[in-house]
């Protein structure tokens, strides 16, 4: 019988479904609103990120007179009108939570995104696949801090060590990274580097019960 993981941890946004296209078109559209234009230096501040964090960047970036509240209000809004039109599940990513399902692998849903998005999220790739979904507001932080991933750890009662994590931003690596999971990732827009417990692919269609077990006993000594 080959090792299998104690749990995989799925990030959401890029990961699962594609919705980091529709996240940067909702950013940019407010950027444009506020007499901005998003490039690729602006990636780092908005792809991975939280609703809070990209709203204080395109704050501070454009002096404007509205409130970061407000641009928050303004993000989550067009994000999820987006999603509810347009998500669909990533390459590999339905056959992959079958997998582990029939497997009884304990997997969580672990995402920066707020619960509005999530829930909208899980009504179409079905809220079956998950033992547990955390979304920003249920961490003190969100990601890059390693928040997110501990609590879904805890909650699933085991060491994030034993756990992998699968992420597709270099924020949500270093958030699992910095838990202690091992993490596959399969990037989405930005580049992510192999290093320590950190695996590449590039598409979850690569991934199976067998190589997530494997990257999990991989654990350091």
């Amino acid at each position: 019988m080959p090792d299998t993981p104690a749990a995989v941890l799925f990030d959401m946004d890029g990961t699962l479904v594609d919705t980091e296209h529709l996240w940067w078109q909702a950013a940019a559209e407010l950027a444009a609103e506020l007499d901005l234009t998003l490039t690729e230096d602006d990636l780092p501040e908005v792809l991975g990120r939280a609703v809070e964090h990209t709203a204080g960047h395109l704050h501070r970036a454009s002096r404007t007179g509205r409130t970061e509240d407000d641009l928050v209000a303004a993000l989550n809004e067009s994000f999820s009108s987006k999603v509810a039109a347009r998500a669909v599940p990533r390459p590999g990513a339905l056959a992959l939570l079958a997998q582990l399902h029939a497997a009884a692998v304990p997997t969580a849903l672990v995402s920066a995104s707020p619960r509005r998005v999530v829930d909208l999220v899980l009504a179409g790739l079905g809220t079956q696949w998950f033992t547990v979904t955390l979304a920003a507001e249920d961490t003190p932080r969100t990601k890059p801090e390693p928040d997110p991933y501990l609590a879904a750890a805890d909650r699933l009662g085991l060491d994030p060590a034993d756990c992998v994590a699968v992420e597709d931003t270099p924020a949500g690596v270093a958030s699992a990274s910095a838990a202690g999971c091992a993490v596959l990732a399969v990037p989405s827009t930005v580049p992510i580097t192999a290093a320590g417990r950190v695996t590449l692919l590039e598409s979850l269609e690569q991934a199976d019960l067998a190589l997530l077990g494997r990257l999990a006993a991989a654990r350091p000594a």
